[in-house]
């Protein structure tokens, strides 16, 4: 398992090392955000080509980590082109000043280098793993991980739609998915990986990797991913009475208005 970690740890540190560079020289550091995907296929690689023949398993999560992380960083890019630097990173731009570099590489690339290896973790534990065959947790896992591809994909693609039309500039998402959560795609990227866990636990110590979704779940829901995009529409009033209505993170079904007496 050591080499493996050594492996994993030792490729991410290197392209993350890469990635800030390139921001560096582009100054944009929101290039990370692209990055993230990719990453993931990076560690899954590595990890898949150490052992000498491969299973049935061991493809099976390679192709599913390599559909996602391809997915978003494509996704990202289109999202992000001309855009320029994302408004939470001109923010620490700001903010850090003559430590900006120093904070940029330990605080936002290593940093989330470090996440990467985390979440990676039930990857990593199947690779080394010489079990042969699937199991039912492996068709339970891939159901649960198709489920929270599309949530995300759909709730991508519906945003994006959404903000192209005139009537949608400057206006929040209400429709669809999001009709159900303020963030179906945050909800289905930490339900992949709940499901890339469940295909973990089908080979031993594939418990250890519950630290992934619980890493992603944790992120999302109280640091980097709703707390901060939400703190975006402080003062929003269209925003503040679309959240009384609508669950933030697991899809349910919208409350109803009150009525006043």
């Amino acid at each position: 398992m050591l080499s493996f970690l050594t492996a994993a740890a030792s490729a991410v540190f290197l392209y993350m090392t890469a990635v800030f560079l390139v921001a560096l020289f582009k100054k944009d550091n929101s290039i990370v955000d692209i990055a993230w995907g990719p990453g993931f296929i990076l560690v899954a690689a590595v990890t898949f080509l150490l052992k000498p023949g491969f299973e049935a398993r061991h493809i099976l999560v390679m192709l599913l980590v390599a559909a996602w992380g391809t997915r978003l960083a494509s996704h990202i890019f289109r999202r992000n082109w001309g855009r320029g630097e994302d408004f939470r990173y001109a923010k620490w731009r700001r903010e850090w000043g003559r430590w900006f570099i120093l904070r940029s590489f330990l605080q936002i690339f290593m940093l989330q280098g470090i996440l990467m290896l985390l979440i990676s973790s039930p990857v990593i534990v199947v690779n080394r793993s010489r079990e042969k065959g699937l199991t039912i947790l492996d068709v339970l896992g891939t159901a649960l991980w198709l489920s929270g591809f599309i949530f995300e994909a759909v709730g991508d693609h519906q945003l994006k739609r959404f903000k192209q039309r005139p009537e949608g500039r400057g206006r929040i998402m209400t429709t669809g998915l999001w009709k159900y959560s303020r963030h179906p795609n945050y909800f289905g990227e930490a339900a992949l990986w709940w499901g890339i866990f469940l295909i973990a636990l089908a080979v031993p110590g594939g418990w250890v990797s519950i630290i992934s979704p619980v890493t992603i779940s944790f992120s999302l829901l109280k640091v980097s991913g709703i707390p901060m995009l939400e703190r975006k529409y402080q003062g929003n009033a269209e925003f503040a009475a679309y959240a009384r209505r609508t669950s933030a993170f697991f899809p349910w079904f919208p409350k109803k208005a009150k009525k006043n007496t």
